[in-house]
């Protein structure tokens, strides 16, 4: 093909390189120049134009693309009309899309002239998505350059598994300590999650978290005509031998995998029964967001194998989030569900030998209980609720101008709890958390307290969260509020810290990467440690 300023006696035949307007005609890019588009082109005073004329064995822009797609063509997938040298392929079903990285890429290697794009591998698509798209960059092409890439294209580099029909059993098994809004919510969470593949939830069953519970369950579920099966544990599965993989076993089963490279959705336990999968679900499956469950029902829903190979081929892409891990700039999570904070300031520091230590000012003029509230505020949390009882009025005055409200203990001398369940019941009617704050620890910065914050997610079961360092678990901690009632309760000078081997199921920690999490100071030899 010759591109380039072509003199009008030589451009009959060749492709307008860019829209002209000759006279009253609009000539398009693209427009094949003949006797008639050439004569309204010197009536209009050009003497030349930029076009491109093809060499013999060229070939045009869309016989081109058409050629492409028909070598990419698949069952369930159409072709639109060549158009500017570009032809789209259209999903006629929903289902899972499966690409060859290797064939498309091999195609867009030969020639920069001919492209495909396509969707990720493994994308679940609608009937009407556009799944590919070829374009033909120049106006035409060699034909041993057509030739080359059709070799290329390896007939399967795109594949669309139409989603069947399936009836799915879901057992949740229950300990007492989930709140009923969450199981609710699992229900319809998995309901929508299956509806979305075209499958069909048969009605839920609810039983003890007991191994040959479950398994009974799993039974009776089979006997109504269930084709996959669904097991939501209360408590997160940790070892093949746990008690949903053992329940799977009980009802004459086998576990086929453990674990999975996509997070959220690592602790999936994957097992049959018979030639129906059976799935102990993980703790993120309560939740609406993409987790690895929704790769494997994709494939299970279009009838594609789902074994050990591919699952461990899910952790390309796997990383669905940011993990707690990884330090955020701000809290995410009072966004959506309110975050409340408590700060524990109403102590009489006993300690220190006469002096209070939430006064005491450090270089900056900040007093203690100053720099952990203006941690709290920095982080973005609100409400923050200030527990006063010893010299309320100075620790009123050490925090004015901040945006705090103040409670007052009355029967704070009788020990920590009593300040802890004056603030708890001051707590906001909007508050689906309550981060629990020691008034003497200000060196946990707000990364902290944001990588606390953004660990909360009831929907997947971390109702706790406690930070940690060196495996030591230490302070703020996140409680959710259905918490609540059990830390009315409490009484002398027990912290709600007690409560936390009552529902280790419910406990997410967080590795702190500091020590800040685990200092108080509340002892001069502590104090003389203090920064600042």
């Amino acid at each position: 093909m010759i591109f380039g300023d072509t003199p009008l006696d030589q451009a009959e035949g060749a492709l307008l390189a860019h829209s002209r307007r000759a006279g009253s005609v609009m000539l398009k890019k693209g427009t094949v120049l003949d006797e008639v588009a050439i004569a309204a082109l010197r009536g209009a005073g050009f003497n030349s134009v930029v076009a491109a004329r093809l060499d013999p064995g060229d070939l045009l822009e869309n016989p081109s693309a058409d050629r492409l797609a028909a070598r990419l063509a698949a069952p369930n997938l159409r072709a639109t009309a060549a158009h500017t040298g570009r032809v789209n392929l259209i999903a006629e079903q929903a289902g899972l899309l499966l690409v060859d990285r290797a064939a498309i890429e091999a195609i867009n290697l030969v020639d920069e002239s001919l492209t495909v794009a396509t969707l990720a591998d493994a994308a679940v698509v609608s009937p009407g998505d556009m799944v590919a798209t070829i374009k033909v960059i120049p106006f035409a092409v060699p034909m041993a350059m057509q030739e080359a890439v059709e070799a290329a294209a390896s007939m399967g580099a795109l594949s669309l598994h139409p989603f069947r029909t399936m009836k799915v059993g879901l057992v949740l098994s229950e300990m007492g300590t989930l709140k009923q809004s969450i199981i609710d919510s699992t229900i319809s969470v998995t309901r929508d999650r299956v509806a979305n593949f075209g499958g069909e939830l048969l009605a839920p069953l609810r039983c003890p978290h007991d191994t040959a519970a479950i398994a009974a369950a799993l039974g009776q579920l089979r006997a109504s005509g269930a084709e996959l099966l669904l097991v939501s544990a209360a408590s997160a599965t940790v070892d093949r031998h746990d008690v949903g993989p053992s329940a799977i076993v009980a009802a004459g089963g086998e576990i086929t995998h453990f674990g999975m490279p996509v997070d959220p959705g690592n602790l999936i336990c994957m097992g049959r029964i018979g030639d129906i999968h059976a799935i102990v679900l993980p703790g993120c499956a309560r939740s609406p967001k993409l987790n690895g469950i929704d790769f494997v029902l994709a494939r299970i829903f279009a009838g594609l194998p789902v074994g050990r190979a591919e699952i461990m081929r899910m952790g390309l892409g796997g990383l669905l989030k940011d993990t707690v891990s990884r330090p955020l700039p701000r809290v995410r999570a009072p966004a959506q569900r309110r975050i409340a904070a408590l700060v524990l300031a109403a102590g009489s520091s006993r300690r220190m030998g006469g002096r209070h230590k939430l006064l005491i000012a450090g270089a900056d003029g900040r007093a203690m209980v100053a720099r952990s509230a203006d941690n709290l505020i920095a982080a973005g949390i609100a409400p923050i609720l200030v527990v006063t009882g010893h010299r309320a009025d100075d620790v009123r005055a050490a925090l004015a101008g901040r945006d705090v409200r103040f409670v007052h203990a009355d029967r704070h001398e009788e020990g920590l709890a009593e300040s802890l369940k004056a603030g708890l019941a001051a707590l906001p009617e909007d508050a689906a958390a309550v981060m629990v704050c020691l008034a003497d620890m200000p060196l946990v910065e707000p990364a902290t307290i944001g990588l606390i914050a953004a660990a909360y997610d009831p929907d997947e079961g971390r109702l706790i969260v406690v930070p940690t360092h060196d495996g030591v678990q230490g302070n703020p901690v996140l409680w959710d509020r259905s918490f609540v009632d059990e830390m009315m309760a409490l009484s002398g000078d027990t912290g709600a810290r007690a409560l936390l081997k009552r529902h280790m199921e419910s406990v997410a920690e967080v590795e702190i990467a500091s020590d800040s999490v685990l200092r108080d100071f509340d002892t001069p030899e502590s104090l003389a440690s203090l920064p600042g």
